[in-house]
C-alpha cells in the first residue's frame, strides 16, 4: 500500500471511531460558535436561538441517559432524557428571552451573556465560517461532527506531512499521525470549538518552516507561515499574536547560534521576520477593528465573565494569581507526570533530530503554555487552554525513535545471533 493509502486509512478509522460519540460533546463556548454559524447561514436571532439552545439541551440529555445507564444505583430508573432535556431549555431561554426582549440583537450570537462577554466570539469569525458549510448541509447536530472529523483529520496529516518533510520513514509519520488522534489533541479537535482549527493552521505554520528549512520550497513555505497566521487571525487573534511572537523569537535565537563570522541563515531570518510581521500585524489590525483588549480579558477572568464589578487595579491580582496556578499545576504534574515526560521527550527528539525545524515545533508548542498562562485558572474546562503543547510530543516523540527503527544503532538479540552464524557458516 502506498503511504497516502495508509494515511487516509488511518484518518477514515478514526472518523468511524468518532460514530460512538456523535453527541455529548459540547461545551460551554459551543453554542457561541454554533449560534454565529448559524447567524451566517441565514438564520433569524430568535430561529438560531432555538436551534442553539435544542442542539444543547439534546446533548445534555443525551450524557445524562447514558450516565444513568451505568449508575450503580439509578440505572434501573426511568430514562431521565426528557426531564434533563426540559429543564435545560427552560434554563437557557430564562437567560436569552430576557435580552432578545431588551433589543440585545446586534451581531451574529446569541446573547446568552452580557453584550460585553459576548464580544470575545464576535472577535472570531474563523471557526463559525468554517462550520457553515457543515450545519447548513447537515443540521447541528451531524454538522458540528463532521466539521469536527474533518478538522482533526486534517491535523494528524499535517503531522505525517510535517515528518515525511523532515525526511522521517512512513511507518514513523504514521505513528506521528495517530499520535495526534490518541492523544488529547484529537479529543480536543473533536469538540465544537476553536482549538482543534487552531493546532491545525499552527501545524500548517510549522510544516511551512519544515518546507522553507529542509524540503527548499520557500515560496510555498512562506506562503504556508503567513497565510496560518492570517488564518489564525480570524479564528483567535491571540493565537495569531503568540505564534507570531513565538517564531520570531525562535528566528533569532537560532541567528544568534550561529557560529562566530557566519551570517545567519536568510530562510532563518525571513521565518523570523514572518513572525514579528504576524505580531505587529495582529496587534494593529485588533486595534483598528476594536476587538477586546488585554485589559478586557483581565476584567473576563477575574470578575467571573464580568458577572461582578470590574477590578480598579487587576494587574496585581493576576500575577499573584498566575504563580498560584503554575504552583498547583507543577503539583499536579508531579503527581501525574505524564504530560510533563511527554514533553519533554517531545522537546529532546525535536532538538536533537529536526534541526531549525525542531526549535520552531518547539516555539508553536509554546503557545499552549502562553494561552494558559493568559488564563490562569484550574478550572477552565478539560485542560484544552494548553493542548497545543501536546503538539510538541505528537511530532517529535517518532523524531526521537527514528534511530531506533532505521536499525542504525540497535540490534536485535536474535538478528545479531543469525547474522553470527551465517558469518560463521
Amino acid at each position: 500500500m502506498r503511504a497516502r493509502t495508509w494515511v487516509l486509512a488511518l484518518a477514515a478509522v478514526f472518523a468511524l471511531l468518532q460514530l460512538a460519540n456523535v453527541t455529548g460533546r459540547d461545551t460551554p463556548d459551543t453554542k457561541n460558535y454554533l449560534s454565529y454559524a448559524l447567524s451566517l447561514a441565514g438564520g433569524s436571532k430568535r430561529g438560531v436561538a432555538a436551534d442553539t439552545i435544542d442542539y444543547v439541551c439534546a446533548s445534555q440529555a443525551s450524557t445524562a441517559r447514558r450516565d444513568q445507564s451505568v449508575h450503580v444505583v439509578h440505572f434501573h430508573r426511568p430514562d431521565p432524557a426528557d426531564r434533563v432535556r426540559d429543564a435545560c431549555r427552560e434554563r437557557e431561554w430564562r437567560q436569552v428571552e430576557p435580552r432578545l426582549a431588551a433589543g440585545q440583537t446586534d451581531g451574529h450570537t446569541v446573547p446568552y451573556m452580557t453584550e460585553r462577554f459576548m464580544r470575545i466570539f464576535e472577535a472570531r469569525p474563523g471557526y463559525p465560517l468554517f462550520l457553515v458549510p457543515f450545519v447548513a448541509l447537515l443540521g447541528a447536530t451531524w454538522g458540528l461532527w463532521a466539521a469536527g472529523v474533518v478538522i482533526a483529520c486534517a491535523g494528524g496529516v499535517l503531522v505525517f506531512l510535517i515528518l515525511r518533510t523532515l525526511s522521517v520513514p512512513v511507518p514513523l509519520a504514521l505513528t506521528g499521525q495517530a499520535l495526534y488522534y490518541v492523544l488529547p489533541c484529537g479529543t480536543t479537535a473533536m469538540r465544537p470549538m476553536a482549538e482543534g482549527l487552531l493546532m491545525a493552521l499552527t501545524l500548517a505554520a510549522v510544516w511551512g518552516c519544515a518546507l522553507v528549512l529542509r524540503a527548499g520550497r520557500a515560496r510555498a513555505g512562506y506562503a504556508l507561515v503567513g497565510g496560518s497566521l492570517l488564518a489564525l487571525f480570524t479564528v483567535k487573534h491571540s493565537q495569531a499574536l503568540f505564534l507570531g511572537v513565538c517564531l520570531a523569537v525562535a528566528g533569532a535565537l537560532l541567528a544568534l547560534r550561529r557560529r562566530r563570522g557566519r551570517a545567519p541563515g536568510r530562510e532563518t531570518l525571513v521565518l523570523a521576520a514572518i513572525g514579528l510581521a504576524g505580531a505587529a500585524g495582529t496587534l494593529v489590525l485588533s486595534r483598528l477593528l476594536h476587538y477586546p483588549t488585554v485589559s478586557d480579558s483581565l476584567q473576563d477572568l477575574l470578575t467571573g465573565h464580568f458577572a461582578r464589578p470590574d477590578r480598579a487595579d487587576p494587574w496585581p491580582e493576576f500575577w499573584q494569581l498566575q504563580g498560584n496556578f503554575w504552583v498547583e499545576w507543577l503539583r499536579r504534574q508531579a503527581w501525574e507526570p505524564l504530560f510533563a515526560a511527554a514533553l519533554a521527550a517531545g522537546a529532546w527528539g525535536a532538538l536533537r533530530r529536526a534541526g531549525a525545524v525542531g526549535v520552531f515545533l518547539v516555539a508553536a508548542a509554546f503557545t499552549g503554555v502562553l494561552t494558559q498562562a493568559a488564563h490562569p485558572d484550574i478550572n477552565i474546562w478539560g485542560e484544552r487552554l494548553i493542548v497545543l503543547a501536546w503538539l510538541l510530543p505528537v511530532v517529535g516523540l517518532p523524531l526521537l525513535l527514528e534511530p531506533v527503527v532505521r536499525g542504525g544503532r540497535v540490534a536485535l538479540p536474535a538478528q545479531g545471533q543469525a547474522e553470527r552464524a551465517r558469518a560463521a557458516g
